[in-house]
């Protein structure tokens, strides 16, 4: 935004905040980028290819390049730009999926709830749907699918990230603990061949995590086990990873599945978190409009490195260091006291 703008337009910007997300949701749910993979189209052969309004999606193409998703030429052909590309399906790191979930109609209509969850600390989620953001996701196909999507493509990206910011050499056996279908672990255990690995996650979890493992080579030197967190993990490893979990809870939450983190592994071992550090003071920050996502969605929240440094200290860890990732995620380590 802006600064020489009056400080009136500069809020008007803000205020509109919206428009450009949901016009980049629509021209990602449509595929526009990987129809100008080969090239630049009009707004016509777009059309035609989407079975869209020509009109109407040339309007929403030209919002989408004034932001720099996309630009249009002189004879109204629209082509890719470096931020459009993050729309391709198949690249590494593609956010198609993610802006699909972003930018989807039950987002708008639990984002209209904020205040309820201003008002109430409750999530808004739950009282529009009446049902938590888990259960409506397992239990309702199509939602589901674009949030495991989503949640896929982030996990490519946030784990490419870790495993370029940290080194794992030191340890002989890891816990993925929430693990999801794998893809973070196999990520790790291929570039270090000497290491074995555990997937803990829910029973039905990691049960589909099965052809993931088997595909990624790794599945003779990677374990899978059922259980909760909240209960127990497994024990004996020297390292103990979680990645987008913490969040997800709050401090009492976190706090049990740190301890039953520091109560199984190893006595030199390490807990490594990988989540959104939030900076303190008015410094910008996409983690802290994804922190109301988490109050509208959950009970978790995003915090800050002193935040981080109580909540380890509450669970009998020292956090001995955080290291920045590529990806907006950092690692964030810590050892038993």
């Amino acid at each position: 935004m802006s600064q020489e703008l009056p400080p009136s337009l500069q809020l008007m910007q803000v205020m509109f905040g919206f428009a450009p997300s949901r016009a980049i949701g629509v021209a990602a749910e449509l595929g526009i980028a990987d129809l100008l993979q080969d090239g630049p189209k009009s707004a016509g052969e777009l059309s035609r290819l989407t079975s869209t309004h020509e009109r109407s999606l040339y309007r929403v193409l030209r919002a989408c390049a004034s932001v720099g998703v996309f630009s249009e030429d002189e004879d109204k052909r629209f082509r890719l730009t470096p931020p459009a590309e993050s729309l391709l399906s198949d690249v590494p790191g593609s956010l198609r999926s993610f802006v699909t979930l972003m930018t989807n109609d039950f987002q708008y209509q639990t984002w209209a709830e904020l205040l309820y969850s201003v008002q109430t600390g409750e999530p808004a989620f739950d009282k529009v749907f009446g049902t938590s953001s888990f259960d409506y996701f397992w239990k309702n196909e199509k939602a589901g699918k674009v949030f495991n999507d989503a949640m896929s493509s982030n996990s490519a990206f946030s784990s490419a990230a870790v495993l370029e910011a940290y080194d794992f050499s030191a340890f002989s056996t890891i816990v993925d603990v929430g693990g999801g279908h794998g893809l973070l672990l196999a990520s790790i255990l291929k570039k270090y061949p000497r290491l074995r690995g555990i997937l803990y996650d829910m029973p039905a979890i990691v049960e589909a995590a099965a052809d993931l493992i088997q595909s990624q080579g790794v599945a003779d030197r990677c374990e899978r086990v059922g259980g909760s967190f909240f209960d127990s993990v497994p024990a004996g490893a020297d390292a103990y990873i979680m990645k987008h979990i913490i969040h997800d809870w709050n401090d009492e939450q976190s706090l049990t599945i740190l301890n039953n983190c520091r109560e199984a592994m190893n006595p030199e071992g390490k807990v490594l978190v990988v989540e959104m550090v939030l900076p303190e003071g008015n410094e910008p920050s996409f983690g802290k409009f994804l922190d109301l996502q988490m109050l509208l969605y959950l009970r978790g929240c995003e915090r800050t490195e002193a935040e981080y440094r109580q909540l380890f200290g509450k669970a009998g860890l020292e956090l001995t260091r955080i290291l920045p990732t590529r990806s907006p995620f950092s690692i964030i380590e810590g050892i038993r006291k």
